[in-house]
């Protein structure tokens, strides 16, 4: 596995996306790491070396985020992820990667369009959880995120349609990837998907892990809550769109 000096830079870059995503945006850009990283080595090594690097910045999410997240809906979607996550694991490497990005991809860019196209009307109060939408969305993120830590756009979709506080919002994300994330690393090792080389990548990109969730938690302060929505809908626009790209063209 060897990066070059380009590839270093473009790794450092994707770090520092996940770690103000995760702590600003709920995770909206976090499947842009492994794309960006599968530039210069395989998708199965970029996934390996992110992994860990996920499961630090979700903790020092939790550390900024502790007692905001919505529990009702952590509930009903993390069981569904463990589901997703056996799934994801079973199909690894026998289901196309291809197909998984041009679906979740589709889906993520037709909830981001209906957010953006409904921004100026009335909000209106959260509603109680939905139950099937949050199973479905815990379960395709847990698959997906196995595949290529593309669990991002299902969970957005979801809670931007809850309406939550712009708070809980992030919180709920960020407590569901660091169970979910956790819950995918035993697979990866049945998979022996880790080497001496990816860990060790990983070990010297974990310093800019509190970086960017220093940035995030800077840019969400800063953002007011409204257009924090906007923002957070285009995000999850622009991630299912390099998606389908993804699918479609590489």
């Amino acid at each position: 596995m060897e990066f070059g000096y380009v590839g270093w830079i473009a790794a450092a870059v994707a770090v520092l996306i996940t770690g103000i995503s995760k702590s600003g945006l709920g995770g909206a850009l976090g499947g842009l790491a492994v794309p960006l990283m599968a530039i210069w080595i395989s998708p199965r090594d970029a996934a390996a070396v992110m992994l860990p690097v996920l499961i630090v910045t979700d903790w020092a999410g939790i550390g900024a985020w502790r007692g905001k997240a919505s529990w009702a809906e952590l509930k009903l979607m993390l069981p569904a992820s463990i589901v997703g996550i056996i799934i994801g694991t079973l199909a690894f490497g026998v289901m196309s990667n291809s197909v998984v990005k041009i679906a979740v991809g589709l889906i993520a860019v037709v909830f981001a369009l209906d957010r953006l196209l409904r921004r100026n009307r009335p909000q209106r109060p959260a509603s109680p959880p939905q139950s099937f939408f949050a199973v479905l969305s815990g379960a395709a993120s847990g698959f997906t995120s196995t595949l290529a830590h593309a669990g991002g756009p299902p969970v957005m979709a979801y809670l931007l349609n809850r309406q939550l506080p712009r708070e809980t919002f992030v919180a709920t994300s960020v407590y569901f990837f660091t169970l979910t994330n956790m819950a995918k690393f035993p697979s990866y090792l049945a998979l022996g998907i880790f080497t001496k080389a990816t860990l060790l990548a990983s070990a010297m990109l974990l310093p800019l892990v509190p970086v960017g969730v220093w940035l995030g938690m800077r840019m969400l302060a800063r953002v007011p809550e409204r257009p924090f929505y906007w923002f957070a809908a285009g995000a999850l626009g622009l991630s299912g769109s390099k998606l389908l790209w993804d699918g479609l063209f590489a």
